[in-house]
């Protein structure tokens, strides 16, 4: 038996998450489900962000379903650093997996693109690089100030992630690009570089390239249909899965995982859009994304099937949706579970 820790959040989190499960309980029957009430809620009640009890009782699950995380009422960071990042390194979730599709339905600004023409996947490495915190202050304040924000990069970090990517696009049958700025960053860009040319002796099949990043972010743009698997660190993974997300329906369809590809740890699932507090709790935000996340969910769980049947009722929903029509949240789920329970009866 699966043993998923729910963690709802804030604001439109709590909605979303509540069709993500209707979803999952058709296409994972049986699964145990434990509801978690961290975030913006607990930290105004408590003080207490992500307790050291609490991080133990989540490790013993088999995954994490995670809504949003944010609200105006607590300072920025706070729950993005106790929260958020402390599950990715305190869980070594050193693949941040974001796939990019263009579903029938959703919209672009790209002119001349169809359904089809965009489908890649973005492996962004979650452990290391700029959002480590290593750096620091000094003369807060006054005229003087120094700030330094440093990007930690380890061979043993950045080679398996690589790997992971290699091993993707081997799954896909595609080719895989390298995202860095070597040209200018040539000590970390030099060490990706390196171990990206040494892991790529390992797959002589597959098609390679490089990429620095600003012309990747161009490309993502002028060209999306030309990548399949990108691999990149953690800042820049960080700002090309939002463009990414722009040319295939917005950040609204969007959905990630966190992910411990070793099994040794719970990975983390959730849709990218934030907390929306403006719409919370009026029943029109869109849980495509956390439905999305939870076909992601499944298949790092080995049920490629269940999994299948979720990104196809995805994408029926999708396609029939009239322009710019508005969504009811609870329809949107119960319709898609529908769909799901239909394939695999």
């Amino acid at each position: 038996m699966s043993r998923i820790a729910v963690i709802p959040g804030d604001g439109i989190g709590q909605e979303v998450i509540a069709e993500a499960r209707k979803v999952l309980d058709v296409a994972l029957p049986g699964y145990e489900a434990t509801e978690y009430d961290l975030g913006a809620r607990r930290y105004n009640a408590t003080g207490e962000v992500l307790p050291e009890t609490v991080l133990s009782e989540l490790d013993e699950h088999d995954a994490i379903l995670l809504g949003a995380i944010g609200d105006p009422s607590v300072p920025p960071g706070v729950l993005e650093r106790g929260l958020l990042l402390k599950l990715r390194f305190e869980f070594d979730q050193y693949v941040n997996l974001r796939p990019s599709r263009l579903y029938p339905g959703a919209s672009t600004p790209l002119a001349d693109v169809k359904p089809g023409d965009i489908d890649f996947v973005v492996v962004r490495e979650g452990t290391e690089g700029l959002y480590t915190g290593a750096g620091g202050n000094l003369h807060t304040g006054s005229s003087a100030e120094i700030a330094t924000e440093e990007s930690l990069n380890t061979r043993y970090g950045v080679e398996r992630v690589v790997r992971d990517a290699f091993e993707r696009a081997k799954r896909r049958g595609g080719r895989l690009t390298l995202v860095h700025k070597t040209n200018v960053l040539v000590h970390a860009g030099g060490l990706w570089q390196r171990a990206f040319n040494d892991v790529a002796e390992e797959y002589p099949d597959i098609t390679t390239e490089y990429q620095h990043v600003d012309a990747a972010a161009m490309f993502l743009v002028s060209r999306p249909h030309t990548f399949d698997v990108i691999v990149t660190d953690n800042l820049f993974g960080d700002i090309l899965t939002d463009i990414a997300a722009a040319v295939t329906g917005g950040i609204g369809l969007a959905a990630s995982g966190c992910v411990n590809p070793d099994h040794t740890h719970p990975s983390t699932f959730e849709p990218v859009h934030g907390s929306a507090p403006d719409i919370a709790g009026q029943g029109i935000a869109d849980p495509i994304a956390a439905i999305s996340s939870t076909a992601l969910l499944l298949e790092h769980l080995g049920r490629a099937d269940a999994a299948a049947a979720v990104n196809a009722a995805v994408e029926r929903e999708l396609s029939g949706r009239d322009a710019g029509a508005k969504v009811r949240t609870a329809e949107v789920g119960e319709r898609v579970a529908a769909d799901v329970a239909g394939q695999l009866s």
